[in-house]
């Protein structure tokens, strides 16, 4: 299965506790942090949610 490259470049203070939440099951806790992600569904939903927070590589 393919794998996307996720990086958090948005804090998280002020966001809505469910993004907070979404964030935190990707693995995504600091400003920099990286998680290389299967690319299915349920994550392509997480990314979805929070896209304003994050930025996405594919490979």
């Amino acid at each position: 299965m393919a794998k996307v490259t996720i990086t958090l470049k948005k804090s998280l203070i002020g966001c809505k506790k469910n993004h907070i939440a979404t964030a935190h099951s990707l693995g995504l806790r600091k400003i920099g942090d990286v998680t290389v992600q299967e690319n299915n569904e349920a994550t392509q939903g997480k990314i979805k949610l929070i896209d304003y927070l994050i930025a996405v590589k594919e490979g």
